[in-house]
């Protein structure tokens, strides 16, 4: 790889020392480490929490460009082997956020060997994007709400598509996700007479098999609707006490936000129908929220004309991904677009206790994000 930085190294030593969302401390101080060398013309720490947002060019009153990558790693134990795996027990990158990282860190070493003549270039490492918190803190600090952004740019690896080929999409480029938790309260009495307490698990199971019936899971035609079960909790594992309680935990996601709405509104509209029958009590809370991210479609083609310019593979999907990303709150915001690269057909899934980032990626992301940057300051 060009450049002084060994961004190989970089990225297996974030990868070494995962942290869950919220609690990105290391991995800023090294992240920080790297770039103080670099000695960007403005350094900002602690933004939404751990997050960093380094500065390239004195232009203010030029075009301002906010690239972003992800500080956090997920709650999965690694089964790698490598010399590099987690060393942190449970906590491992398995979504590819130490590359993003590195490729990050590679554009800041470009950015500061040519600083931009005309505009500025900020970059982003956003804590807390695996549980939809971190987008939302940055956005909220009183640093950032001063700034304004022309342009704000972000990229996802993708296993299964060819190493370094990009997807590009106008629109929609993920889904829009949130999490429901449904409360059941009744009333507990003895296991031999049912009959004396209000038990809730004739309601969950209503609940479930109704919220699984308004499903239109196609992603390949409008109204998509996914309703996913991912925990119930019903009772207590005393068999001598018929249950009192329950919690049905889902995840829901559709196109856009608005279609993700009006299922949520079915959902509950059929869950506080089925507690009334049963005479239950019911609260229903929502929590891992992500806008749908939407791709302005003139920063879409600045992303498009860098990829054919690079010669790398160009895919236009169809369809948006089904899977949530907070960067939908930067494009809510300002003009933007979220694109994939493609890190090898051959890969194990996003989230696979088996991933991990493929280092030959890493260049790849760099150009496309330095190509397209340049072309949108004409710098």
């Amino acid at each position: 790889m060009s450049g002084t930085i060994d961004l190989k190294a970089f990225r297996r030593d974030l990868h070494a020392h995962p942290e869950i969302s919220g609690e990105e401390k290391k991995t800023g101080k090294r992240v920080l480490t790297v770039l103080n060398e670099l000695k960007p013309d403005e350094l900002l720490t602690e933004v939404g929490g751990t997050g960093i947002l380094a500065t390239f060019g004195t232009d203010e009153k030029g075009p301002q460009v906010m690239v972003r990558c992800e500080l956090d790693a997920l709650p999965i134990q690694e089964i790698n082997t490598f010399d590099h795996k987690s060393t942190s027990k449970g906590v491992s990158h398995k979504c590819g956020h130490d590359g993003h990282m590195a490729i990050l860190t590679g554009l800041a070493e470009k950015l500061a060997a040519e600083r931009p003549a005309k505009g500025r270039v900020h970059l982003l490492y956003q804590p807390a994007e695996e549980n939809g918190a971190g987008a939302k803190a940055v956005l909220e600090d009183p640093r950032m709400q001063e700034r304004h952004f022309d342009l704000v740019l972000a990229l996802h690896n993708l296993p299964g598509y060819p190493l370094g080929s990009a997807v590009v999409r106008k629109g929609a480029f993920t889904a829009s996700v949130n999490s429901m938790v449904i409360t059941l309260e009744g009333r507990t009495s003895h296991a031999a007479e049912p009959e004396n307490g209000i038990n809730p698990a004739a309601a969950v199971a209503e609940i479930l098999t109704g919220a699984l019936a308004l499903q239109h899971n196609v992603p390949t035609e409008d109204g998509l609707r996914v309703v996913t079960v991912v925990h119930v909790d019903l009772g207590s594992k005393d068999y001598g006490i018929s249950a009192g309680n329950a919690e049905v935990h889902l995840t829901v996601r559709c196109w856009t936000d608005a279609e993700l709405k009006q299922l949520e509104q079915d959902i509950e509209n059929l869950s506080r129908r089925v507690a009334a029958s049963h005479k239950l009590g019911i609260d229903i809370s929502y929590c891992f929220t992500f806008k749908a991210n939407q791709n302005d479609d003139a920063a879409a083609e600045l992303v498009t004309a860098a990829v054919r310019s690079t010669g790398r593979e160009l895919t236009q999907r169809d369809h948006p991904f089904k899977w949530g990303e907070d960067f939908g709150l930067f494009t809510a915001k300002y003009k933007g677009c979220m694109f994939g690269l493609g890190a090898g057909e051959d890969m194990p899934a996003l989230h696979n206790p088996d991933y991990d980032f493929p280092d030959a990626l890493i260049p790849h992301g760099v150009e496309l994000f330095h190509s397209a940057v340049r072309s949108f300051l004409n710098d």
